[in-house]
C-alpha cells in the first residue's frame, strides 16, 4: 500500500513534512493515527532504518491499534520500528542498561492496591494523611512537577524530599519498585549521561496522545528525540490524567509555543455523526481553559442518534439498559461487537453485563484492574487481593511486598504498627519471612507482633495443605469456580496452555491485570469505564449512570482553588465518552439509589427513604445544548 493512500489536506501535510518539532492537535475522529502512521510509512520508503524510529504510545490499547495500522501499510521494516508505551521503553532500558543494578533496586513492579501498605507504613508527620501521601507519590511518578511549567527532578520541598527517601527506603527493604518510577528513574539516567546511547539511538521520535504524558514523560520524549526530528500528537479536549498522573492539557496545547514547533491541526471528523459533534462542541466549550478549536463534520457522516433517559431507580436503569441492548442486538439493528457500555463505577457494569447475559446477549467487562483496586474508605478485605497476594506467595516464596500484604489484611490499619516492630529486628542476615518462620516455631520473640504471627501462621498452614498439590488443584482452591468474582481470573487461567504450572498462573493474571487487553475484533458488547474506551469507537455507545458525583466525579478534598480544574478534566472525561460512536448516543441516569452502594460508589445523594437515597441527573447533559433532545422518562422511552 503506497504510504500517500487516502492522505488528504491537514493528513497529508503531517505524513510529508520534514519540520520538526511537528505538533499535531487532532479532535477525535479526524484521522490523527492514520496519518502518524503514514508518515512512518514514508520514512522507511525513504531508506530510514526502522530501528531508529521510535513510535511511543500512552496505553497498550494504542500500541495495539497501532500496530495493527503499521501491519496493514505492508511496508518494508515496518515490523523492527520500536513501538510501544513509554513504560515498557523505559523499563527495558533500565534493564539492559542496568541502571537498576547500579542503583541497588529490585525490578519487581508493584501493583496498584499494593501501594496501599507503602502507604500505610510510610508515616511522617508533616506528610499529611493518606490521600495527601497518596498525592505525594503520584507527584513522585512527575518527577515532583506537579504543574506543566515546572521543571522535573530532584524535589526540591523539604517534606517531598523527607517523603520520598522515606518511601525509597521501604521499596528497598522490600525489593520492589513502583512503576511510577520507571518514568522519572530512566529521565535521570539519560538527563545524567550525556553520552549514553539513548540520547542517539533514535532519528524519528512519534508521540501520540501527549496531553496524556506528565512533564516527566514529556522531558524524557525531547532528550531521546534531541538527536532527530520529534512529532507529538494530541488533543487538549481529551486530556483526562491530570488529576491521576498530573498530566496538564497545556501539554498539547502550549507544545507550538514553548518548543517552536511547526503545527497541523486536525478539526474535520470523519467518523462522528453531526449531532454528536454539535452537542460535544457545546459541551466542552465551558472548559475556559483552553483555546477554543472547533470540530466540524465531513460531508458524509451521518446525523446520527441521541437519546437521553431516566429511571426511577438504579435497578429500573440496569434492568432497561439491557433490554434496550438486547432487543437491538436480536432484531440485527446493533452489532454486539460494535456495542460499547460505559459506566462510571463497575458496579453498574457487573449489573449489566449479567442483566444482559441473562437475556442471551453476550457480554464481556473489561474492569479487571479495578479487580484489584484498594479501596481506602474500607476495611481492606477484598477477596480478589487476598487470594492474588497467596498466589504470589506460593509461586514466589520470599516475595516480601505480598507477604506485607498479607500481614495486613483485614485491619483498619493494615497492622501497620506490629509490622514496624519486625521491620526493626530484620537486618542483612535475617530477612521478615526468616524472623517470621522463627517466630512460628518459637525460637524467637517480638514484642507487640502477635496479630501479624497468627496471620503468618495462617499462610503457612495454607502453603502445608497445599504441598503437593497441582496448579489447577490450587487454582481451585483460591479462585473457587463456585464463587461470581473468581469469572475474570479464572477465564484468563483458561487460556494458560495444558500442564500449566503456578508460575504460568502467576505471570498470565498478573499480565491480564497490569496489561489488560481491550480487544476490539469481538462478537459481545463490551462494558467498561469511561477512562478505559479513551481510543476505543464504536457504532453505538451507552454512557450510564449520568449522575451527579459520578459524571461528574467530584471529590470534597480538592482544595477550592483546583475544583475548577478538577471540574474541567471531568468534563474532558464526558467529552471524550460521547465521542465514542459512530452512529447511535444513549446518556442514562436514575434517580434513586440503594443507599450502600451509593455511599460505596461516592454518588452525590441526598435524603431519600427505606433502603434508598436520592439524586440528580448530571449537570454536565445540561451543556449539550440545543442539539442535544430532551431527557424522557424510561417507561416513555421508545426506540
Amino acid at each position: 500500500m503506497p504510504w500517500d493512500e487516502g492522505l488528504y489536506g491537514p493528513a497529508r501535510e503531517i505524513a510529508e513534512t520534514d519540520e520538526s518539532p511537528l505538533c499535531v492537535v487532532a479532535g477525535p475522529g479526524t484521522g490523527k493515527t492514520f496519518a502518524l502512521m503514514r508518515r512512518v510509512a514514508r520514512l522507511l520508503e525513504q531508506g530510514v532504518e526502522p530501528g531508529r524510529i521510535l513510535l511511543v504510545t500512552f496505553t497498550r490499547v494504542a500500541a495495539n491499534d497501532l500496530e495493527r495500522e503499521l501491519r496493514r501499510l505492508r511496508v518494508r521494516g515496518v515490523d523492527r520500528v520500536r513501538k510501544g508505551t513509554l513504560h515498557s521503553f523505559c523499563f527495558a532500558t533500565l534493564q539492559q542498561a542496568a541502571v537498576l543494578a547500579f542503583i541497588g533496586r529490585v525490578p519487581r513492579p508493584m501493583l496498584k492496591f499494593e501501594e496501599r501498605f507503602l502507604l500505610e507504613d510510610v508515616q511522617g508527620e508533616d506528610f499529611g494523611d493518606y490521600y495527601a501521601r497518596r498525592t505525594r507519590l503520584r507527584a513522585l511518578g512527575a518527577a515532583w512537577a506537579r504543574q506543566q511549567d515546572q521543571e522535573p527532578g530532584w524535589p526540591t520541598d523539604e517534606v517531598d524530599r523527607r517523603f520520598y527517601w522515606a518511601v525509597d527506603e521501604w521499596l528497598r527493604f522490600h525489593e520492589a519498585i513502583l512503576l511510577d518510577e520507571l518514568v522519572p528513574l530512566t529521565l535521570a539516567y539519560v538527563r545524567n549521561n550525556p553520552a549514553c546511547t539513548e540520547r542517539r539511538q533514535f532519528d524519528h521520535v512519534l508521540v501520540d496522545e501527549y496531553q496524556d504524558l506528565n512533564p516527566a514523560e514529556q522531558t524524557l520524549i525531547h532528550l531521546l528525540g534531541e538527536g532527530g526530528s520529534v512529532a507529538v500528537a494530541g488533543d487538549e479536549d481529551q486530556s483526562i490524567y491530570e488529576t491521576l498522573r498530573f498530566a496538564h492539557p497545556e501539554g498539547i496545547s502550549g507544545y507550538v509555543q514553548a518548543h517552536n514547533a511547526y503545527p497541523v491541526g486536525l478539526d474535520e471528523s470523519r467518523r462522528l455523526p453531526t449531532r454528536i459533534i454539535e452537542i460535544a462542541g457545546e459541551l466542552i466549550s465551558n472548559n475556559v481553559q483552553r483555546t477554543g478549536r472547533t470540530l466540524t463534520a465531513s460531508a458524509g457522516n451521518c446525523e446520527g442518534d441521541i437519546d437521553v433517559v431516566q429511571w426511577d431507580t438504579m435497578e429500573e436503569e440496569v434492568d432497561g439498559i439491557a433490554s434496550f441492548v438486547s432487543h437491538k442486538v436480536t432484531s440485527g439493528e446493533f452489532d454486539p461487537g460494535q456495542t460499547l457500555v460505559l459506566c462510571p463505577r463497575r458496579d453498574f457494569g457487573f449489573m449489566i453485563r449479567d442483566a444482559l447475559v441473562q437475556r442471551g446477549c453476550p457480554a464481556h467487562t473489561f474492569f479487571h484492574q479495578e479487580l484489584l483496586k484498594a479501596d481506602s474508605k474500607r476495611l481492606d478485605e477484598s477477596r480478589t487481593q487476598q487470594a492474588f497476594t497467596l498466589l504470589t506467595l506460593l509461586a514466589r516464596p520470599g516475595d516480601r511486598v505480598a507477604l506485607r500484604c498479607w500481614l495486613g489484611f483485614g485491619s483498619q490499619n493494615l497492622l501497620r504498627g506490629e509490622y514496624r516492630h519486625l521491620r526493626e529486628h530484620c537486618s542483612l542476615d535475617c530477612g521478615p519471612t526468616e524472623a517470621l518462620d522463627q517466630m512460628v516455631a518459637g525460637s524467637l520473640s517480638i514484642p507487640y507482633t502477635s496479630h501479624i504471627t497468627a496471620r503468618y501462621r495462617q499462610f503457612c498452614q495454607l502453603r502445608s495443605h497445599l504441598a503437593g498439590a497441582s496448579a489447577q488443584e490450587i487454582v481451585d482452591t483460591l479462585f473457587p469456580e463456585e464463587d461470581p468474582w473468581t469469572e475474570p481470573f479464572r477465564a484468563t487461567i483458561e487460556q494458560c496452555s495444558e500442564g500449566f504450572t503456578l508460575h504460568d498462573v502467576f505471570d498470565a493474571l498478573r499480565t491480564s491485570v497490569t496489561q489488560p487487553e481491550l480487544p476490539t475484533d469481538v462478537d459481545y458488547v463490551r462494558i467498561m469505564s469511561l477512562h478505559k474506551a479513551k481510543g476505543l469507537n464504536a457504532d453505538h455507545v451507552v454512557v450510564t449512570g449520568c449522575i451527579e458525583g459520578l459524571i461528574p466525579s467530584r471529590d470534597s478534598r480538592v482544595p477550592p482553588r483546583m475544583a475548577r480544574r478538577a471540574v474541567e478534566e471531568q468534563r474532558r472525561l464526558f467529552y471524550v465518552a460521547i465521542t465514542r460512536p459512530r452512529k447511535t448516543l444513549v446518556l442514562s441516569s436514575s434517580l434513586r439509589l440503594p443507599v450502600a452502594l451509593a455511599y460505596k460508589m461516592g454518588a452525590n445523594v441526598r435524603g431519600g427513604e427505606h433502603d434508598y437515597v436520592d439524586t440528580i441527573g448530571s449537570t454536565l447533559v445540561g451543556e449539550l445544548g440545543p442539539r442535544c433532545p430532551r431527557a424522557v422518562r424510561g417507561e416513555e422511552w421508545t426506540y
